[in-house]
């Protein structure tokens, strides 16, 4: 499906993970995925994936017989083993013999059914893929590492363990021992068979020739050669025949790592080695820093290794390497391929020793996409794993010729912007807030603004400078911004060339230009019109608001949306229609494209901004989120979209259709770019750690799939995820408890910290689930033994004192108790040295060292000796209370607080007592104990505390930090005066929170708490519901908002008319005047649809309606209808011109767009509806010849949707009388307007026309009676639809239209052609009609022509189509003689004039 692809980093720590077979397919695991991918000497490419595993994959082999290499194995940290078919892509089967985590695979190369498997507690799996059968060995009680099968013995494996031991078994014999291989010391990280099955090639040493051990003899085996790689940074060469080593090597220090590695990153060595199939007397192993040695095993010294890629800087891999493989291709070159932490696949010349290609991977999310403006087909990817990659897509030699930046980087890069104009400025934003600028074309460091944003960066965009930066400035400097627009809700300019400067907020220039006192809603993207002239800018509440530059004043807002705007793109400016430059497109989080057109605020910006409500075109096939947007830069109208759903989907927006879609990733889709130079590629970034290009023309599907699924599974994940982490850590405190009373299983070794590091930085939070959920699992059968069944056991059969038995409390003095506990002599030997000091000389110093004890029995001074003796030793032993306790024993406060303040052990009653010590020391007592309340959670206690020195400020700061914002709050009112702003600030801080959680109810209590009426109506209608928005409209109504309750009503009107509640729409739009407009159209709409129920047009039923909307009986048509309930119900009659005129502008401020096939029924009657009130307003006005064009437009909407239902039920309601009302019209317009003629007769040739219909049908059915009279008259009158002026005007539309067609064909033919001739190279010659474009372009400049001189008023008003209807008549005079032969001799005479090729066959039959 797509036609490249970078495929998700290969998997870290795995002693094989990665494997090629003899077809040059090299797979990988990476996540837990499998990726082929096709390998020559030249290039590689990524042919499929193998998906089934649910975890990370821990190790992949290819089975290596001829003919059986498309079969492999797999392991996982899922504990299964999944064997595949790598032709058809399927999982064939699997088993899940291993209890524990499988550290190890082989599948042997000696025996092609037998594939070997090890983990972590020492347990071999030997599995027989033709049967089915396995068996289970348990050598050794270690650790497995890694382990390999012999190519030779079919029954020798060779494992290796954590603690560097490597043990040779026969798996046909149970898994007997034959050696243990000492030499290494720490982990074995790879093993390797030589490829030839004897020992004389290398084993020449003199002093070697003994006998073998384990009774062995030369004589039953050859022996073969196995190469070690370990921790220990040794490679060892191990005589499988005598069971020892013969030889050692040790890596040398080179050190020599490449510009694409953080010095700051410390990683440890992982020695991987691999015996190439061509070169037996030659090994291949990793180095300290990437590098790859060749170790020649026939030399000594310093001619023992050669380092790959030497010839020149660059080739090697900047971090430790993991797997190797190889590959012979053709002329018997031998490939190693090679996999790393830098995330480059690297393939190497055996033979020459230099890289041929490198491969670049991922390993992170592609949150974003950017092609350079300047660059062509320089394609810049940001990358969840920290590093930015500028992808040369054009490149012929290296088709992934990549550059990869690092530095000054440190986080996820979710934002990327190529400066217009200045080749190689390209700007990027991280998670962790950073806006920085990268020279693509130097190896310097970024520059990176002085200004943070505290969340994530959403997008970067360059325009014009706002104010301050637009303020005096000249010269290129100041001819383009950075903005930054990121999760906290802020936009910021940022000067490019003065980035240590602060950035600037553009909020200030938004509220001063347009007189704004509210807060804002948080901005959640903004993009700059190519042209530079306006900004679009996405809120948080779904609205999206145009500002012109530079002085940003707001032109319109836009309340389509009601969810988060997640993106926002302008049509490019380069179109052959101009007016398509001013289309907006928006995606937010309700799976909804909209696109606006603009071009009537940007061109005649207004005075008061516009409040948009309708959407120019809506694409709808997407179910969940949509994530980012691309207009085509090489067709008219042409958008693709992403989203959560897991497809791109290409659109023409003019048609609203979707052209195709693409299921080509396998997670949620992040980012889109169209190709800048091929119009038929789009490239696509996902969370499933890939990049991937696709053709639009080979895509299967054209719309997107119609299930959640994808979505869901992702949703439930996360669940799943958090469940496991609470019950984690449940099970975590089981476990600390019943350490208490003892555990038993003390005899397996838990991991250490960072033993297997996690290859991604997007799978961390996932690894770090799954350990806890082990410990869970581990614990919560204990703990209900312990809990449950065994202390009502207890109870029973012992007294409560034997099993409550009193702890004895821990002494206070433990140093002169034990000395009580001595000999009898020693203890006599005591009272006569206590008798010497206190009767003579003392030659002894009581309370000190040997004579501790005395302290107690002697002075004061000796009793502090001892004091001091005893308070060493509780703090030595971790018993600071005691030692505080002895201080206070003392009095010496100060110094009891002093120990307790270090040690973090202040307490109630040490702070009670601190005063004695002074003021000064008790304010700084409480202060050191607010902070260890604080690390343990008491914030409510410190707060307190803080209270009791009068830092009030300091206590509420404190709740606040730590989401207590209720206590805070009620603090602060308690405390601090009512204009106090940390009170305001409280309350909108708190209610930021609680709109984020969905608690929106009381974040609009805390916004009205401050007097912001506004923000708490637009808090409480981001819910959307009606009853919401009705709360929002009457609370911003209340508060004198009069705008917004404007805006908020009319929302809440709309969506109760979409649900048919008619009573309740007109309520709420009757509380605002200035709604009166508005309230005339949804009667219309509401009569509109009564009047149509029952019909095949509505299909629903209406939830509530008026007494006044029935259907239309009146013999006079539907506006003296509408007429009289406008005069009975709103008051709205001729009498009231000003009224009138007033009601008519604002109906036309309404947006009613163009209709398209694909507009639903509810929207289409909407459109109508609009059309006839205001027809019946410029009625009421007098104005006929404005009251017709309307009719006729509501009319012909219609026809433009294709529903010939509609059209006729209109005309009957409208014109009961046919073509008379329209006579009867026609009397009331002034005679020299000519508009108002033309609409006329426009209107009578549509009734003509569906009169013209009927009377076919009726006659087809022979169902006409008595009606002939009748349909005579009808077809007299249909005189009207054998215009010719509309005929020319038809025809020549179609004519250039076939043109254009014609036109579009040539172009794509030729970019065709340019690509055939680009991959079969320049021998092949272009046959392309030279004469034909200029031809062409001469025929539609000659039918341009012809329309000018075509009368305005045909062109302006529609029209049926007049050749259609002549077909329709001929028929008719083939079944009835109603038909006149004027009639029929003048739609002859039009078809043959104006007719197509396919007309004239269609009426052969009458032109013969």
């Amino acid at each position: 499906m797509h036609e490249r692809l970078l495929p998700a980093s290969p998997n870290w720590y795995s002693s094989r993970c990665s494997d090629t077979n003899d077809k040059g397919i090299l797979a990988f695991g990476a996540k837990n995925t499998i990726y082929l991918v096709d390998v020559t000497a030249s290039s590689s490419t990524v042919v499929g994936e193998l998906v089934g595993h649910r975890e990370r994959v821990s190790g992949f082999s290819f089975c290596q017989h001829p003919g059986q290499s498309h079969n492999c194995a797999s392991t996982s940290d899922d504990g299964t083993v999944k064997f595949w078919d790598t032709n058809e892509k399927v999982l064939v089967k699997e088993h899940k013999t291993h209890q524990n985590t499988i550290t190890a695979l082989h599948w042997s190369p000696g025996e092609k059914n037998l594939v070997v498997s090890g983990d972590e507690k020492g347990i071999v799996v030997c599995y027989q893929y033709n049967t089915g059968e396995s068996q289970s060995f348990f050598p050794e009680p270690r650790n497995i590492f890694c382990l390999s099968c012999s190519p030779h013995n079919w029954h020798y494996v060779a494992v290796g363990y954590k603690d560097g031991m490597i043990v040779l078994i026969d798996v046909s014999k149970k898994g007997e021992v034959v050696h243990r291989l000492r030499g290494h010391d720490d982990e074995i990280h790879a093993l390797a068979w030589a490829p030839l099955p004897n020992e004389e090639v290398l084993y020449s040493r003199v002093d070697d020739n003994t006998e073998t051990t384990n009774g062995m003899t030369e004589g039953k085996e050859k022996g073969c050669y196995l190469a070690s790689g370990s921790k220990d940074q040794t490679i060892r060469i191990w005589s499988t025949l005598k069971g020892k080593g013969v030889m050692t090597m040790k890596l040398p220090f080179l050190k020599r790592r490449g510009t694409g590695v953080d010095p700051a990153v410390k990683e440890r060595l992982w020695l991987t080695v691999h015996w190439p199939k061509g070169k037996p007397t030659q090994v291949v192993s990793s180095c300290f820093g990437g590098e790859l040695i060749l170790w020649d095993l026939t030399k000594g010294g310093k001619q023992k290794w050669s380092l790959l890629g030497a010839s020149s800087e660059g080739q090697n891999h900047s971090r430790i390497v993991f797997n190797m493989s190889s590959v012979c291709v053709q002329d018997n070159r031998e490939l190693l391929l090679s996999t790393s932490m830098d995330r480059e696949i690297k393939c190497w010349d055996l033979s020459s020793l230099d890289c041929c290609w490198t491969l670049p991977t991922l390993g992170g999310f592609v949150y974003t996409l950017a092609f350079s403006p300047v660059g062509t087909g320089c394609l810049a990817l940001g990358v969840g794993d920290g590093m930015i990659r500028v992808w040369s897509t054009l490149s012929i030699q290296n088709k992934y010729d990549t550059k990869t930046f690092w530095q000054g980087i440190k986080s996820k890069v979710t934002a990327l912007s190529w400066h217009p104009t200045k080749e190689g400025s390209l700007a990027f934003g991280t998670d962790d807030g950073k806006v920085g600028i990268y020279d693509a074309f130097s190896n310097k460091p970024p520059q990176v603004s002085s200004t943070y944003h505290k969340k994530t960066v959403y997008t970067l965009a360059w325009g014009p400078p706002v104010p301050p930066l637009s303020f005096g400035g000249t010269g290129d400097r100041l001819s383009y911004s950075l903005y930054s627009c990121a999760g906290e809700g802020i936009i910021l300019q940022h000067d490019p060339w003065k980035l240590a400067g602060e950035a600037t907020d553009i909020d200030r220039v938004i509220k001063d230009t347009n007189s704004i006192k509210h807060k804002l809603s948080p901005h959640t993207d903004l993009s700059w019109k190519p042209d530079g002239k306006v900004v679009a800018i996405g809120n948080e509440d779904g609205s999206v608001e145009v500002y012109q530059a530079p002085t940003l004043k707001l032109l319109c807002t836009i309340q389509q949306h009601h969810k988060i705007i997640n993106v926002l793109r302008w049509h490019h400016d380069h179109s052959s229609l101009p007016e398509l430059q001013y289309l907006l497109a928006s995606g937010s989080s309700n799976a909804l494209v909209y696109v606006h057109d603009l071009r009537t605020v940007i061109e005649t910006p207004p005075e008061i901004p516009v409040v948009m409500t309708e959407a120019y075109r809506s694409l709808a096939g997407h179910t969940a989120k949509i994530t980012g947007l691309a207009w085509s830069p090489h067709h008219d109208g042409r958008l693709v979209t992403v989203c959560y759903d897991g497809t791109a989907q290409v659109w023409d927006v003019q048609k609203e259709e979707g052209l195709c879609n693409y299921r080509g990733h396998r997670g949620r889709l992040l980012c889109v770019q169209w190709s800048p130079v091929d119009p038929d590629l789009v490239w696509t970034g996902a969370d499933d750690f890939t990049v991937q290009e696709w053709a639009v023309s080979k895509q299967e599907f054209t719309k997107p799939p119609k299930t959640k699924k994808t979505f869901d599974q992702v949703k439930a994940k996360l669940k799943a995820k958090k469940k496991k982490k609470a019950t984690g850590k449940g099970g975590a405190r089981a476990e600390e408890s019943l350490s208490l009373i003892g555990d038993g299983n003390k005899g397996g070794a838990s991991p250490a910290p960072g033993e297997r590091p996690s290859d991604n930085e997007e799978e961390e939070e996932e690894s770090e689930t799954t350990s806890i959920s082990s410990v869970t699992g581990s614990t919560a059968v204990i703990g209900s033994i312990r809990l449950h069944p065994l202390q009502p056991l207890l109870r029973s059969v012992f007294p409560p004192e034997v099993t409550l038995k009193k702890r004895k409390p821990r002494s206070m003095l433990p140093l002169s108790t034990s000395m009580d506990h001595r000999p009898r002599e020693d203890l006599q030997q005591d009272c006569l040295n206590l008798a010497t000091v206190r009767h003579s000389e003392a030659h002894c110093v009581p309370g000190l060292g040997d004579h501790i004890q005395l302290g107690l029995f002697a002075d004061r001074d000796a009793l502090y000796r001892m004091f001091q003796e005893e308070e060493e030793g509780h703090v030595e032993a971790g018993h600071y209370e005691s030692a505080v306790y002895l201080r206070l024993w003392k009095g010496d406060i100060a110094g009891a607080l002093q120990v307790a303040t270090e040690k973090g052990e202040l307490s109630d009653h040490l702070l009670s007592v601190a005063p004695m010590a002074g003021y000064q020391v008790w304010l700084k007592t409480v202060e050191v104990y607010v902070k260890q309340l604080c690390l343990q959670e008491q914030f409510l206690k410190a707060a307190s505390h803080l209270l009791s020195i009068n830092k009030v400020y300091e206590a509420i700061d404190l709740l606040k930090s730590h989401q207590l914002y209720r206590e805070a709050i009620a603090l602060a009112k308690a405390r601090l005066q009512p204009d106090d702003p940390v009170l305001k600030k409280l309350y909108t801080t708190w209610a930021a929170v609680l709109e984020k959680d969905g608690h929106l109810s009381t974040a609009a209590k805390c916004y009205l708490a401050v007097d912001s009426s506004f923000d708490a109506a637009k808090v409480i209608a981001k819910k959307n519901d009606p009853v919401s928005l009705k709360t929002a409209a009457s609370l911003a109504r209340i508060a004198g908002e009069s705008d917004l309750s404007y805006s908020l009503s009319l929302r809440c009107a709309k969506d109760l008319a979409s649900s048919q509640d008619w009573l309740g729409a007109q309520q709420l739009l009757s509380t605002h005047e200035s709604l009166l407009a508005h309230r005339l159209h949804y009667c219309t709409i509401e009569l509109l649809t009564v009047s149509l129920t029952g019909t095949d047009i509505v299909t629903w039923t209406c939830s509530s309606i008026h007494p006044w909307s029935a259907p239309c009986k009146n013999q006079d048509g539907f506006l003296a209808t509408l007429r009289a309930v406008w005069e009975r119900g709103f008051a709205v009659s001729p009498s009231n011109p000003e009224i009138l005129k007033a009601l008519h502008q604002q109906l036309k401020a309404i947006e009613n767009p163009q209709t398209t096939p694909n507009v639903p029924m509810k929207q289409l009657l909407i459109q109508l509806s609009l059309d006839l009130t205001l027809g019946a307003v410029s009625w009421l006005l007098g104005d006929w010849g404005a009251a017709l064009e309307k009719l006729l437009q509501g009319v012909a909407r219609g026809n433009e949707a294709g529903h010939f239902l509609l059209m006729s039920e209109t005309c009957r309601l409208l014109f009961p009388q046919g073509i008379d009302s329209i006579s009867e019209h026609k009397k009331m317009v002034d005679p020299s307007d000519e508009k108002a003629l033309a609409a006329a007769r426009s209107l009578e040739a549509f009734v003509c026309y569906q009169d013209l219909y009927h009377m076919w049908w009726s006659l087809s059915t022979n169902t006409a009676g008595n009606g002939d009279v009748k349909m005579g008259v009808c077809v007299n009158a249909c005189q009207v639809l054998l215009s010719e002026p509309h005929a020319t005007c038809q025809a020549t539309q179609r004519a250039i239209a076939k043109i254009q067609q014609r036109l579009a064909s040539m172009v794509h033919q030729h970019s065709q052609t340019q690509e055939t001739k680009a991959s079969h190279g320049e021998g092949q010659t272009e046959k392309a009609d030279t004469e034909s474009l200029p031809c062409l372009i001469a025929m539609v400049s000659e039918h341009h022509k012809e329309l000018a001189d075509i009368p305005e008023h045909v062109k302006k008003y529609p029209y049926p189509d007049v050749l259609e209807c002549c077909l329709v008549l001929l028929y008719l005079s083939k079944s009835s003689d109603l038909v006149p032969d004027h009639l029929k001799n003048e739609a002859v005479a039009l078809i043959r004039k104006y007719g197509t090729s396919s007309l004239r066959k269609a009426a052969q039959r009458f032109l013969s």
